[in-house]
C-alpha cells in the first residue's frame, strides 16, 4: 500500500509550459506532481497566467488539488503526474 502525503511546500512555477510544481512524498520518495495553469484557471479562480495569480489559487484550493494528485498518484501506481483542467472537469 502507497502512504502518500504532500509536503507544504510553496509550488514551483516551472517548465516550459506554465505549471506549478509539486511534491508529493510516496513511502519516503519524492515525486513531481504538477498542475496546468489551464487547470487552475478553469476550475481554481486563478485571475491570469501570472506565477503570483497561479500560486494564489493553488494556495486558496491546495486541498482539493492534493486530493486529485493523490487519486492519480494511485491510478498511476506512484509515477509522476500532470493534473490537466480535463481531469478536473471529468473526475470530479
Amino acid at each position: 500500500m502507497m502512504h502518500i502525503t504532500f509536503p507544504q511546500e510553496r509550488p514551483q512555477y516551472g517548465g516550459p509550459d506554465p505549471v506549478l510544481v509539486f511534491p508529493a512524498m510516496i513511502n519516503g520518495e519524492r515525486i513531481r506532481c504538477a498542475i496546468t495553469a489551464e487547470a487552475l484557471e478553469d476550475h481554481f479562480s486563478a485571475a491570469s497566467l501570472r506565477e503570483d495569480d497561479l500560486i494564489g489559487a493553488f494556495e486558496a484550493h491546495r486541498g482539493a488539488i492534493e486530493h486529485a494528485a493523490q487519486r492519480m498518484l494511485g491510478e498511476l501506481g506512484g509515477k509522476p503526474v500532470l493534473l490537466h483542467s480535463g481531469y478536473f472537469r471529468f473526475c470530479e
